[in-house]
This record gives C-alpha cells, sequence and structure tokens, in this order.
C-alpha cells in the first residue's frame, strides 16, 4: 500500500465529517504523503482516519469532481497526475476572479474586515521586499481567502471552497511576473492604499498588473 501510515485518526471536534476527511485528504495530496498515482481505496483510508467508510466515500467523489483524483468506474480510485497544462488558466482564473471579489469586499466589508485585510497587505510587501517568492505565495492564498470572506456572497465562497485544492495544486511553483523586487513591491504599496481607500476599481487594476493582465 503505497500510502502506508501517511494518515492519522481524525478527531473532527465538531466538525462535519465528511468536511474534515475531505480537508486531510486534499492537504495529503498537495503535499505528497499521497502521490500522483496512489491507489485510494475507501476501506483502507476508512480505517486509518478512524471513520466510516461513507465520509470517505464522499471525499473521494468532491475531490474527483475538482481534478485531484481520477476514477475508473469498477477499477480503481487514484490521485490524478498534475495537468502542467492548465497552469496558465488557473492564474488567469484566479486573477479575474479575484479582482471581481476586492470590488465586493471593499464596497462591503466592515471596518474591521479591512484591517484584516490591510495586514495581509503589510505581510505582502515585506515579502516583497525580502524577495521571497514562496511567503509571496503564502500571504496571496491567506490574503484571498479572507476577501472571499469578506464578500459575504455566499455563492462565491462555496465555488472557491469547493476549488481551493485544485487551483493550490494548479498554482504550484508561481512565481511572480513583475521580477524586479523594489517595482514588485512598489505595486503593493500602491495596492495597499487602494485597499485602505476602498477603491475597488484601483485595487483590480493593480492586481491584474501586477499579474500581466492589465
Amino acid at each position: 500500500m503505497i500510502y502506508d501510515a501517511v494518515l492519522a485518526p481524525l478527531d473532527p471536534r465538531g466538525a462535519v465529517l465528511g468536511d474534515e476527511v475531505y480537508a486531510v485528504l486534499g492537504e495529503a495530496i498537495l503535499d505528497g504523503r499521497l502521490p500522483a498515482g496512489a491507489r485510494l481505496r475507501d476501506v483502507e483510508l476508512a480505517e486509518m482516519l478512524g471513520v466510516s467508510r461513507t465520509p470517505v466515500r464522499e471525499a473521494l467523489q468532491r475531490l474527483a469532481r475538482s481534478g485531484l483524483v481520477e476514477v475508473s468506474a469498477n477499477r480503481w480510485t487514484r490521485v490524478s497526475t498534475p495537468d502542467e497544462s492548465v497552469f496558465a488558466e488557473t492564474h488567469e482564473f484566479v486573477i479575474h476572479l479575484m479582482g471581481n471579489a476586492m470590488r465586493m469586499a471593499l464596497a462591503r466589508c466592515s471596518d474591521q474586515r479591512l484591517r484584516e485585510l490591510l495586514a495581509f497587505t503589510d505581510e505582502l510587501i515585506e515579502a516583497s521586499t525580502a524577495d521571497d517568492h514562496a511567503r509571496i505565495m503564502r500571504v496571496s492564498v491567506g490574503f484571498f481567502m479572507a476577501v472571499t470572506d469578506a464578500t459575504d456572497n455566499r455563492v462565491l465562497q462555496t465555488v472557491l471552497k469547493e476549488a481551493e485544492f485544485a487551483l493550490r495544486r494548479n498554482m504550484h511553483g508561481w512565481r511572480p511576473h513583475v521580477r524586479d523586487p523594489g517595482e514588485r513591491t512598489d505595486m503593493y504599496r500602491v495596492f495597499r492604499h487602494a485597499v485602505a481607500a476602498r477603491d475597488g476599481d484601483r485595487a483590480e487594476r493593480i492586481l491584474r498588473l501586477q499579474h500581466g493582465y492589465g
């Protein structure tokens, strides 16, 4: 069994069990504990996680819809191999979607939520100044998740929740479009001013410029 001893029993602590199993399996695929090609047997996964087969089956179905798992009926279920050809399409989708989300969030979020978003932009400025690409990516993911929450749009939140693992996997290896640290950091500072002013139009324009879609 390829994935012997990679998953610990769950302690959901009140979480919806199906969501918890989905999250654990999705993270295991992203971090390589469940590598591409690994066979996924619901009985064995259920035993490792200390749950019944039902939430495991539900999680595998959701992961299959996201493209992280592939199924051949009555033959096998396995971790799919990442498709590098969809990297550019995923990037384009994320940037345009997040531009619209920024407009929604800045128009309606509370002052507290706005302060939280500004804290993320401050971290982005620090990471860009240090030319730390991995940190830029990590903070960007947190920032866009916070933006999604700040939209208070349940449809958008649901869509992104289901797509999160696929988007993260397809964005693996991302590098900033603006390579010069000084130029990139200046753009993040201008972006911060737009967020602070709740100027959704300007924030969206800068976001697209930062990522080559201006």
